[in-house]
């Protein structure tokens, strides 16, 4: 018994079992190398294979498939199985032969890549002829005349099976070895041509249309020839399933293309952010042609014969996107990076444009997620990460430059008639443009971002009001321009982002104050000296109020470049300090007044009280409840009937519910009443009190405080009237 070794031996040929063997000579062996197979009297004589034929042509369609991934292994796994199968039916003996042959080789997907595998193998397909003259069905695998060599495959076969059936091999089993062995290695190169079309296909210069149309055809010819696997388990009939193989070649094809953008360029690359922009371009640009070409090209070809071109390679190119995505995503490092792979995952790869005509959209349903759920979220994250940093980083470069324009003296600009620092603007500008990039690519990142400029912008807040009043810039001016700035920040943020920065109203408010606070203050310590003036005697022939008020309206011409809620608002508290500081002198005064001087002194207060009023109304305030104070005051020393003072005091005690009993007793003082009188009028003036106290409950008008922030010390007079 021969053993299966010599099927792979260079050089025999397959020999009908019916014809004795001949000794050959060494002519003939060179003869039958050099020459074609002779047609013969018999007709199996005109399909016997020679291996030596072949060769040439199979190292021509090996050349062009010298790029394939086919496994040296494959083919040689295979013909092991075959020659096992054999191999029983030999030592089972010449009876065995009729039985079923149980081992078939199942054809991997990598076939269709290329024979180039087929030499190192050690086996050479045999030169297969038709009956009639002809090409040989390498020469027809070679020239890509798929649809002929498989028609010619498939007559082979059906002779060679039929050979086997009528019990031709039963005394020569290799023979039958032999060809069955030459027939698969001849399917293989023509599943590895079509497997090269395929890698041609999307190419520069691409693949003729007849080509796929007819690759497709030799497809289906093979699901027709071989619709299912044979009930003898012939492994010659069994179903190739090369539309399978079809859509693998198609996936490593252009599995191949994805992975050639960018070779050798990772997002960590010193080019950075700019090097991955460039690398998602060119893979855009690669999906883009590529599928574009497919629709309006590829799939036509395919469309006759039912393939499902445009789906195969739609998914194909979005599993290789996909795999590269993920690949770039290890080494994106930076907020830069992540946000590329973010917005080119959603915005560009996702859109409906991105194919250039709204036919070729990517469809949404059928597609899984470009990026996997944990990659996508571990992005969002590390985005996120990064972001707080560079928010914060952000903010500190609008600190140093704010620093930069004090340390230069720079007087804020007058935008619109108001005071304007650029803080306001910088701030604006960062918050939106995060918020819009992270809006573009879903709305929960949308939200982080929001949370994040706000717990970021929070914290600035404080921090940027402590630098500015520590520094040498402070002054009206500046301090007018971050009221404006915090002012605008708080109304237009929580306009723009409703219900996500209400965390911010509390630090802008707390900002807004101080600064407010700061810019009373430099006026109260400029106006303070003038107020020691009033209520002496001098005061009584001296304009001691003009210079006070001068000042006033000094200020206020700042205010008109402030917002106006915080404007009014500071002008009113103005207001309030001048009359308050007024009342103050009046109930500790420098000098008594006594008799004509008290009148006089009166007289002069109802005056002032008339200066400051109009003052205060020509420059806007509307806290007209002050005007109310000095004349009451004044109407209470200056009365010259006794008995009004009851109804002065009255009025006085229901405007202003703040005054207290000390107070009472300060302004009876200065009056100088009899202590019948003055008991009589202090008892009223207590049980006004206290009416208005129970009237007005814990919510009595608290934005209406004058009296309580004036001290008055006790003195012998007030001591002298209490008695």
């Amino acid at each position: 018994m021969p053993s299966p070794r010599t099927v792979t031996q260079s050089g025999p040929e397959l020999r009908s079992p019916k014809e004795p063997e001949e000794p050959q000579t060494p002519a003939q062996g060179t003869q039958r190398k050099s020459s074609r197979v002779e047609p013969s009297a018999h007709r199996e004589e005109a399909t016997k294979p020679g291996l030596g034929t072949l060769r040439r042509a199979f190292c021509r369609a090996s050349q062009r498939a010298s790029t394939s991934r086919l496994d040296p292994g494959l083919l040689r796994q295979s013909s092991r199985s075959l020659f096992r199968s054999f191999r029983r039916a030999l030592e089972e003996g010449p009876a065995a032969s009729q039985s079923h042959v149980t081992a078939g080789p199942e054809m991997s997907s990598r076939v269709m890549d290329g024979v180039s595998g087929q030499a190192s193998t050690g086996l050479r397909p045999e030169k297969l002829e038709p009956e009639a003259e002809g090409k040989s069905v390498a020469d027809l695998i070679t020239e890509r005349q798929l649809l002929a060599a498989f028609e010619q495959l498939r007559h082979l076969e059906t002779q060679l099976v039929a050979s086997k059936a009528s019990g031709t091999f039963e005394q020569d089993p290799t023979a039958f070895a032999r060809r069955a062995m030459d027939l698969c290695l001849h399917y293989d190169g023509l599943a590895a041509e079509m497997g090269a079309i395929v890698r041609e296909t999307l190419g520069s210069e691409g693949v003729h249309a007849a080509v796929l149309a007819e690759l497709a055809q030799v497809v289906r010819a093979e699901e027709e020839a071989h619709p299912a696997p044979p009930a003898d388990g012939d492994f010659l009939r069994t179903p190739r399933r090369w539309l399978r193989h079809w859509e693998d070649a198609v996936r490593r094809s252009v599995q191949e293309r994805v992975q050639r953008v960018g070779a050798g360029e990772t997002s960590g690359a010193a080019e950075g952010a700019s090097g991955l922009a460039q690398l998602l371009a060119e893979l855009g640009g690669l999906v883009r042609r590529d599928l574009q070409k497919v629709r309006l090209e590829v799939q036509p070809a395919y469309a006759a014969a039912g393939f499902p071109a445009w789906e195969v390679y739609l998914r194909a190119f979005h599993g290789a996107v996909a795999q590269r995505l993920q690949e770039l995503a290890l080494g994106a490092r930076g907020c830069e990076q992540l946000y590329l792979l973010l917005d080119w995952a959603a915005n560009v790869y996702g859109s409906p444009g991105f194919l250039g005509a709204l036919d070729l959209a990517l469809p949404t349903e059928p597609l899984p997620p470009l990026l996997a759920p944990d990659v996508w979220a571990r992005l969002e994250s590390d985005y996120t990460s990064f972001l707080e940093t560079k928010i914060t980083s952000c903010f500190d470069r609008i600190l140093q430059m704010e620093r930069s324009r004090w340390a230069a003296a720079e007087a804020p600009d007058v935008l619109q008639g108001l005071y304007h620092a650029p803080l306001s603007i910088d701030t604006h500008m960062l918050v939106a443009e995060h918020v819009k990039a992270a809006g573009a690519i879903s709305a929960e990142l949308e939200a982080t971002t929001l949370r994040i400029c706000a717990r970021a912008l929070g914290l600035f807040v404080p921090r940027f009001e402590k630098a500015f009043l520590e520094s040498e810039a402070v002054s009206a001016p500046h301090l007018g321009a971050y009221i404006n700035a915090c002012e605008e920040l708080r109304t237009s943020l929580m306009a723009r982002f409703p219900g996500a920065l209400e965390e911010l109203e509390k630090p802008l408010v707390a900002a807004t104050c101080s600064f407010q606070k700061h810019l009373l203050e430099g006026l109260q310590r400029d106006v303070q000296p003038l107020f020691k003036a009033l209520c002496t005697k001098g005061w009584l022939t001296q304009d001691t109020l003009h210079p006070l008020m001068d000042k006033v309206v000094v200020f206020a011409h700042h205010l008109k470049h402030v917002a106006r809620s915080r404007a009014q608002e500071t002008l009113q508290e103005v207001h309030r300090f001048v009359v308050r500081e007024y009342l103050a002198q009046v109930l500790r005064p420098r000098e008594r007044l006594r008799g004509d001087e008290r009148v006089s002194g009166a007289q002069k207060m109802s005056l002032d009280a008339q200066a400051i009023g109009d003052t205060f109304q020509s420059l806007g305030s509307e806290a007209t409840w002050l005007d109310l104070a000095i004349p009451c005051v004044a109407e209470i020393l200056g009365e010259t009937y006794k008995e009004d003072i009851r109804r002065h005091l009255e009025k006085l005690i229901g405007s202003y519910p703040d005054i207290r009993r000390d107070h009472i007793l300060a302004i009876l003082a200065l009056r100088r009443l009899g202590r019948r009188r003055n008991q009589s009028l202090l008892q009223h003036a207590q049980d006004l009190l206290r009416a208005v106290a129970e009237a007005a409950g814990s919510g009595a008008a608290r934005d209406r405080v004058l009296f309580e922030e004036i001290e008055v010390p006790t003195s012998v007079d007030v001591l002298i009237t209490c008695i």
